[in-house]
């Protein structure tokens, strides 16, 4: 075999171990995901794959909302801390860790109400976490604005100051020192406060975007007016 002929056949090896590759990666689940050109793009479109309950596109834009689902479902599991556990935050038949095909609960999806013991199991205080679902103005969490938003993620700091610090023995309201009653202690802030302008922005009109979840009767803090 000649040089040429050499090269040319080492070309077509080539050629097609790089369409053999594509192949594999076309048809398997995650190159699928990753296969859509521009990542950008692909974190979208994947984000509108994953939501777990129909969105409100409305006034919306359609780019953030999609890549602020594949932050909080693909990345966040959001969801895990802001329903009101293991045992409802799952459909029934679609709890993953039993073997069976994930399918999330949309009656508390992101509706809050899960009991964090803090700072330790036998505390008297227990952190329930926020719904974070819309009210009636189409604001997040109870029509929190994107300012205030900001302000919990970048901060942490609770603009509902439902337990400050305990002034004498600890009990069922305060947070005992040395922590800060000012500040969210379950939630995971000190991570999101350095995510980007424009990653934060997408969560926000994620958030904007799914359905209200009313919660429990007022005063609760959790609930929503949700018409």
């Amino acid at each position: 075999m000649t040089r040429r002929q050499r090269l040319k056949a080492l070309g077509v090896t080539v050629a097609c171990t790089g369409v053999a590759i594509a192949g594999m990666l076309f048809n398997s689940p995650r190159g699928k995901a990753d296969d859509r050109g521009n990542d950008s793009e692909s974190r979208i479109e994947q984000g509108f794959d994953i939501a777990p309950v129909p969105l409100n596109l409305e006034r919306k834009n359609r780019a953030l909302v999609g890549l602020g689902s594949y932050i909080v479902n693909g990345q966040g599991d959001c969801n895990a801390c802001h329903s009101a556990g293991p045992s409802t935050e799952f459909a029934p038949g679609g709890n993953p860790f039993s073997n069976q095909p994930e399918k999330i609960n949309p009656a508390t999806y992101l509706g809050g109400g899960r009991d964090f013991p803090f700072p330790s199991p036998t505390s008297p205080l227990h952190i329930i976490s926020r719904n974070l679902t819309p009210d009636k103005t189409g604001l997040p969490e109870g029509g929190r604005t994107f300012e205030e938003f900001l302000t919990i993620m970048r901060t942490g700091k609770d603009l509902d100051h439902l337990h400050p610090t305990c002034t004498g023995m600890p009990n069922s309201s305060c947070v005992p020192p040395p922590f800060d009653g000012d500040l969210l202690q379950v939630m995971r802030w000190p991570n999101f406060l350095n995510m980007t302008d424009h990653d934060l922005r997408a969560i926000y009109e994620y958030l904007s975007a799914i359905p209200c979840i009313e919660g429990p009767p007022a005063p609760d803090p959790r609930h929503n007016d949700c018409h």
